[in-house]
């Protein structure tokens, strides 16, 4: 009997693998999964003051770097964070690719996939791009940016930031303002936010103000002193390039910078100020703001580097069983 059963379970087929996990959107965690990615990060952090600032995690491992929109801060935070964890990479940039001779972004997701990447980091103009990438490749995918949709990454270091400086997200207010319609940015940071137990209110003319956009937990208001009570105050650029022309969203920059800009006058000496950038300094943002003491946008610069090392690392390792102890092993 013993020899007819174990002739039975080597009939049986193997058991399929566990699905690829992806970073595609703010929904695709729970609080937990926020922070231990923010723990990780805070482990990470300890070896950028090291002289020897390159980890043997990912050795072996590749990352694809896939962008169809212009980028600094993300393409090289990305890239950097590949290299710091020893990984091997390959950036690509729709300019100057066979994207310009008309291909598809399946048939370019199916390219990559045949060198058989481990990661794809993608932004794309179009909403939904990463489902595409997932869809025809077996690398796990982290959404840099799809349209006016997520960022999630971004939403993270923005968590990252603010933890760094306030010591706590949960019962914090933050006020979002600016164009909103086309951020995908607020669309992320609100729905972090909110997950982690902060007060968004989301600020700005109301061309700009998305109808609905409650239904991410959060507040609205047209009255740039909505700003004035919150703990952190968080500028977002006006995104002119994907405004459809024609539409008169404000009547002009100038005014809007008036009415919604966030100068020194507006907030108080010692409110956090942060920016995804970049910066349009005298439209959303006085200079003197942005250069202030307590401003925080060079701070969430050096968060985007650890976060993404994170969520590389968070992918590549099957998630948190054992990844704290590990980090930390390989930090010290």
């Amino acid at each position: 009997m013993g020899e007819i059963k174990l002739m039975r379970e080597e009939l049986l087929p193997p058991a399929p693998p566990p699905p690829r996990r992806h970073l595609i959107s703010i929904g695709d965690l729970t609080r937990h999964d926020v922070e231990r990615l923010l723990s990780t990060a805070r482990a990470f952090e300890r070896s950028l003051d090291r002289e020897m600032k390159k980890l043997p995690t990912l050795r072996g491992r590749t990352v694809v770097n896939l962008f169809y929109e212009s980028s600094t801060r993300t393409s090289s935070s990305f890239e950097l964070a590949a290299k710091r964890l020893s990984a091997d990479t390959m950036s690509i940039k729709a300019a100057g690719s066979a994207v310009d001779k008309g291909e598809s972004l399946k048939d370019t997701a199916l390219t990559i996939g045949a060198y058989d990447p481990d990661v794809i980091v993608i932004r794309h103009p179009q909403i939904g791009a990463p489902h595409v990438v997932a869809a025809n490749t077996s690398a796990h995918v982290v959404n840099a940016g799809d349209g006016k949709h997520q960022h999630p990454t971004q939403a993270l270091l923005d968590l990252y930031t603010i933890e760094g400086e306030l010591d706590r997200i949960e019962g914090l207010h933050v006020a979002i303002v600016g164009d909103v319609l086309h951020s995908r940015v607020a669309r992320s940071t609100t729905q972090a936010l909110v997950l982690m137990g902060a007060r968004v209110t989301l600020v700005g003319p109301p061309a700009l103000l998305p109808r609905g956009i409650e239904a991410l937990g959060c507040e609205t208001s047209t009255d740039i002193g909505a700003i004035a009570a919150a703990d952190v105050v968080y500028v977002l650029r006006m995104q002119r390039e994907r405004m459809e022309e024609g539409a008169n969203y404000v009547p002009s920059l100038r005014e809007y910078s008036a009415r919604w800009g966030v100068t020194p006058e507006r907030v108080r000496p010692d409110q956090k100020v942060m920016h995804p950038g970049p910066m349009n300094r005298g439209v959303e943002i006085d200079g003197r703001v942005a250069d202030a003491a307590h401003s925080l946008i060079e701070t969430q610069v050096r968060a985007g580097l650890v976060t993404r090392m994170a969520v590389l690392y968070d992918l590549l390792t099957n998630g948190p069983v054992g990844v704290q102890t590990a980090v930390v092993e390989e930090v010290a």
